[in-house]
């Protein structure tokens, strides 16, 4: 009995210690992957399937979530799910990706940048002193984070963590009802509690609904050859640099409208929050798993 008491005080001071900053869940994370593989074009699709590891049997989905798994034997890698501003509603690279330490790029975006780079040493001497199918793993989980919206929250709350509300009857913090709650709703009312369901829902708004946005989604994720081929080196930096603050801008963007909007502590979230916010959501999705894929076949082409 006392043993038990001891592991589960260490359970939670684990906890307190790094903080819950799981985006869009298992099942979020699954719609994100797997709507990026389907968009693969043939040389990227054989480059994903060669870095997985053999027990995904070529699902990225299946693995999306390793990146969350691992973060208590990859400590390092706390900081890198998620980017806090100052409590205002815009992003700014230098002044809001760093960690507790100060140190410059380790948010979200820097992860991005990191593993983007790690990525495009495939097949040189070079990618040999990385481990590329830990690199594919992460950067796909991140390209799912960077854009939940309180991933890109405010620093003050821990991007929703704080904020105690009620999602329906159950008490939850806000950052989980975007994480989990939302999607985990839309399931249960609309595709019989079932991720493949809603993956297909969105699939089809991409090529109907959203079809007009889809190039704007994937213009210049560092794609197009007119952004990261003819142009200088130094420049396809400082391009790849926007592309991710568009991304973390548009988190936060959609955080201030509509995350944290009616979402004071102590609301009861309900119908109205969110009947309004699923459409933010599935867009979220659908953008994250569009550009992973833009981008992967652009470099892996």
């Amino acid at each position: 009995m006392e043993c038990c008491r001891v592991l589960m005080i260490a359970i939670v001071a684990l906890m307190l210690l790094f903080p819950v900053t799981d985006a869009w869940g298992i099942d979020g994370h699954d719609i994100v992957c797997n709507i990026a593989q389907s968009r693969l074009n043939e040389a990227a699709a054989d480059i994903v399937q060669e870095l997985l590891p053999k027990s995904a049997e070529n699902d990225l989905g299946s693995v999306c979530s390793w990146a969350d798994q691992v973060k208590f034997r990859y400590h390092w890698s706390s900081p890198l799910h998620y980017v806090n501003t100052p409590d205002v509603c815009n992003y700014n690279f230098e002044r809001d990706c760093k960690d507790d330490n100060g140190e410059q790029g380790r948010c979200v975006a820097g992860a991005v940048q990191n593993y983007t780079k790690q990525l495009l040493t495939i097949g040189s001497n070079e990618g040999s002193s990385y481990n590329l199918t830990e690199a594919l793993l992460f950067y796909s989980h991140f390209m799912g984070d960077i854009h939940q919206p309180l991933h890109a929250g405010f620093a003050s709350d821990k991007g929703g963590n704080t904020i105690e509300v009620h999602w329906y009857t159950r008490k939850q913090n806000l950052h989980h009802i975007w994480d989990d709650n939302i999607i985990e709703t839309a399931e249960e009312r609309y595709y019989n509690s079932n991720v493949a369901g809603m993956i297909d829902a969105i699939q089809k708004n991409i090529t109907t609904e959203w079809a007009d946005q889809v190039k704007d989604w994937e213009s210049c994720s560092y794609t197009d050859t007119t952004c990261a081929d003819v142009i200088p080196r130094l420049l396809q930096i400082q391009i790849k640099r926007l592309v991710l603050c568009r991304y973390a801008s548009e988190g936060i963007q959609a955080a201030c409208d509509w995350a944290y909007k009616g979402a004071a502590e102590g609301s009861v979230l309900k119908d109205e929050y969110f009947l309004s916010r699923l459409p933010i959501v599935n867009t979220r999705l659908a953008q994250a798993g569009v550009r992973l894929a833009a981008i992967l076949n652009h470099y892996f082409k």
